[in-house]
């Protein structure tokens, strides 16, 4: 037979003709070169994996069929679900008997995939995770822990909230305590300019709140100076001579604009003078 006619394998040529061979890379082998050269080493049993055998394999490491088992409990892999831990392969059963977490109420594992709910290192069980009160899941819904146990924001607002005694709802943050009634924050108003409260200086008249600014353009006294408002809450100090008041740095000379608090000064009609001025005149 002459050279051209021969189909060897690569590497041992050895004649292939009737023989089962491998290509790769469009290379033929004999079986025995290409497991000696290319097969992957099983995981399980340390064995080459044969051109008979499959192979599987998982983030690049390589198993027989039947040594693809679960490092506890010795099961098959082979198209089941299963995880990684440590290096070892574990069925969903020994992996959440083992690794997963524990229902907070039922004391069941939590398994792998299955929806659950966590709050401060605790795990539930969608459906075990309850209101305490009308013992529906509450699922992804907004809650509040309560000594210990968790309500649904209805009931809670319905066992425990204070009621504002302005729009009547429940008040479940925050809140404000006047005159020992329970308001919103955002209910707190002044009762002149609607203006939030909390957090502000205010004052009150007639059991109402005021802001200082409301206040003082109602009630109080005004500067016969500049006409401003008057107020001892801003601890401003003032001059008050025959039923008119003056901020002190208001009270000066009518004609010179000297300071009088402190000083003598004379009147002529409405106007304040010095006694420097009022001589003049």
């Amino acid at each position: 037979m002459s050279t051209s006619e021969r189909f060897d394998c690569h590497y041992c040529k050895d004649s292939l003709l009737g023989k089962k061979y491998i290509m790769k890379e469009d290379t033929q082998y004999c079986t025995k070169c290409y497991e000696n050269l290319f097969a992957n080493c099983c995981e399980g049993c340390s064995l080459p994996i044969g051109c008979n055998s499959k192979d599987l394999s998982y983030k690049d490491r390589h198993w027989h069929e039947q040594c693809f088992k679960c490092a506890k409990c010795s099961r098959s892999l082979v198209e089941k679900a299963f995880a990684a831990k440590d290096d070892l392969l574990l069925c969903t059963e020994c992996y959440a008997h083992d690794y997963s977490s524990k229902c907070t109420t039922c004391k069941k594992t939590v398994m792998p995939g299955s929806r659950k709910m966590e709050y401060k290192g605790n795990s539930w069980h969608e459906t075990c995770f309850l209101c305490h009160r009308c013992q529906q899941p509450i699922g992804t819904k907004s809650f509040i822990p309560k000594d210990t146990g968790y309500f649904c924001v209805p009931c809670f607002e319905k066992q425990f909230a204070y009621q504002c005694c302005a729009c009547k709802k429940a008040i479940t943050t925050g809140g404000v305590t006047y005159q020992d009634k329970p308001w919103h924050r955002e209910c707190f108003l002044c009762i002149g300019c609607r203006k939030q409260l909390s957090g502000q200086r205010f004052t009150s008249r007639e059991n109402y709140p005021y802001c200082l600014e409301c206040f003082s353009n109602l009630y109080a006294k005004k500067c016969v100076g500049c006409t401003k408002a008057i107020t001892s809450l801003a601890g401003a100090k003032y001059i008050s001579f025959e039923e008119r008041q003056w901020h002190s740095e208001c009270f000066t000379c009518m004609q010179c604009s000297v300071s009088l608090v402190g000083r003598g000064f004379l009147t002529q009609r409405d106007n304040i003078l010095c006694t420097d001025c009022g001589r003049e005149k």
